[in-house]
């Protein structure tokens, strides 16, 4: 993991008052019979590397731990995690996946490293392979397996996965039984690299993809149950911004896939793009006002050019959209708190995180054709985390909440909506008032997600409905005091979702959503 700039140069911090007077309300129309693609519940996935204290603190405490565990894993974290649906979990990195070697992290005793890329910190190696496996089935979430290929060998990945996934007994097999698991283990997802044009080894296009035919020839899956529906998928590096560099690389790749023989196959294209503004990163994660907040979903709305940009490229090589647009790192990326090692990337998680959040889940769901799966950054304790812990102390921020809120759109079937979302202004930058999306559940519910970006006004929506008769609309609005408003240890409700109903006038929903909030809702007929 690295920082990557989003294509936009800093805005300017004039500071003047809102433009938004005046506008009226805000149409929005629904027609449930015009249906998309599905949304992939994947791309609600998390991210967890070794690094600071999303793993050491985060999820493992040990089971000698006073903080109630199982089996070393953190109680209240898995719980926290189960109710959110966390489809799957991608580790051991992140940067630190392209030095990790996984014996290290097997069996007893385990061999104690450095972890060189994040404060040059011990790394014991106690949350290896078989911990994630059990943290993974605590929570109820697949693996998504980043192999090492900067510093290790496709023998070592192809054993690794030999060790994880066979039934045959092969010495392998007998290993991973005498370590504590008989069955082999399902694995979801395969990430051949990291960044291997930066971290993972500084690599040209065409040298990865001479590493990328090796390792998807020869790290095979043996799982008897995954041989058929549910293999499982590869995917390789991808782009990390949308400057020629990166559009070059997705070029190669896609070519490469256009032609590829039966003897290596890929499944999805990895791309990261974090919302940082300028390295180092310098945007404060507390502490800021309006031009802050205004400046930073600026930045993070060129998410959307950026998928385009990629998907273009892709569907010029596979129109059959085969391969997934991967964004397998992705948030916002602030300066360090005070005080905090640099390398551990604390920082807090606010209001105006959850608004960033609903716009970039947003976006997934509008290219859900192209892509399928998503991890943001990171789970716990490191960038924009879910769940911030300190010894027995746990808060849930709010980018939690809304990845809660959501979870109803996990597997839903996208709805198109037209919108008229009018603008938000504030000194030289200007935004929409108002973004959403639409979309069917599994039992064909319809839901409603709509955001207010203006931190100042409440907006009045009426959204007409076409192929359905509402008796009533209900969910919760997720807002705060101020745009930074934070949950901490001691006060952990300042920003938490409230309980919300919309008025059902006819075939149209009137709704009155609070400045700076997410709101979801479901349509009941």
């Amino acid at each position: 993991m690295r920082p990557l700039l989003v294509s936009l140069a800093l805005i300017g911090m004039a500071i003047t008052g809102p433009a938004t007077a005046g506008q009226g309300v805000v149409e929005l129309s629904v027609d449930v019979s015009k249906t998309g693609a599905k949304i992939d519940r994947n791309i609600f996935g998390q991210f967890a590397e070794h690094l600071g204290h999303g793993i050491y603190d985060g999820i493992w405490v040990g089971p000698d731990s006073t903080i109630p565990n199982t089996r070393g894993i953190r109680n209240d974290v898995v719980d926290a995690l189960r109710a959110i649906r966390v489809p799957n979990v991608r580790w051991p990195g992140g940067c630190f996946a392209d030095e990790y070697h996984w014996r290290s992290g097997i069996g007893s005793p385990r061999v104690v490293t450095l972890n060189p890329n994040w404060g040059g910190v011990i790394e014991p190696n106690s949350f290896g392979t078989y911990e994630f496996m059990d943290f993974l089935d605590q929570i109820g979430a697949e693996a998504y397996i980043s192999v090492n290929v900067g510093s290790g060998t496709p023998r070592e990945a192809a054993e690794w996965l030999e060790y994880l996934t066979t039934a045959q007994p092969t010495t392998l097999a007998r290993e991973r039984a005498a370590n504590g698991h008989l069955a082999p283990y399902r694995i979801g997802f395969l990430g051949i690299g990291n960044e291997s044009w930066d971290c993972g080894g500084n690599m040209t296009p065409e040298y990865y993809l001479s590493q990328l035919k090796i390792y998807s020839r020869f790290v095979r899956n043996f799982n008897p149950v995954q041989q058929d529906k549910q293999q499982m998928l590869k995917i390789a590096v991808g782009p990390g911004g949308g400057e020629p560099r990166w559009t070059e690389w997705t070029e190669a790749i896609m070519r490469a896939y256009q032609h590829h023989t039966w003897s290596w196959d890929i499944d999805g294209l990895s791309m990261h793009s974090y919302t940082v503004g300028q390295w180092p990163p310098s945007f404060a994660s507390t502490n800021f006002g309006e031009a802050e907040y205004s400046q930073v979903l600026k930045l993070t709305l060129a998410m959307d050019d950026l998928v385009s940009k990629h998907s273009t490229i892709m569907d010029k090589y596979d129109p059959q959209k085969k391969v997934a647009l991967v964004v397998d790192e992705w948030g916002a990326w602030y300066a360090p708190l005070p005080g905090s090692n640099p390398g551990f990337l604390v920082q807090q998680n606010t209001l105006r995180d959850a608004i960033l959040a609903a716009l970039n889940l947003n976006i997934f769901a509008r290219h859900a054709d192209r892509v399928r799966m998503a991890n943001i950054a990171q789970m716990i304790n490191v960038l924009q985390a879910m769940i911030l812990t300190d010894k027995e102390k746990m808060v849930l921020t709010p980018t939690y909440y809304v990845f809660k809120m959501y979870a109803p759109f996990q597997d839903s079937t996208f709805v198109p909506i037209a919108l008229d979302a009018g603008t938000y202004t504030h000194g030289n930058i200007t935004l929409p008032r108002v973004d959403a999306i639409a979309a069917k559940d599994t039992t064909g519910k319809l839901w409603l997600a709509i955001t207010n970006l203006d931190p100042r006004q409440t907006i009045e929506v009426e959204a007409s409905l076409a192929g359905i008769t509402a008796k009533s609309a209900t969910g919760e609005t997720l807002t705060a005091p101020k745009v930074d408003s934070v949950n901490t240890f001691d006060a952990p409700n300042t920003v938490v979702p409230k309980p919300f109903t919309a008025e059902v006038q006819g075939a149209k929903l009137a709704l009155k959503l609070e400045p700076k909030s997410v709101t979801v809702i479901s349509v009941k007929q």
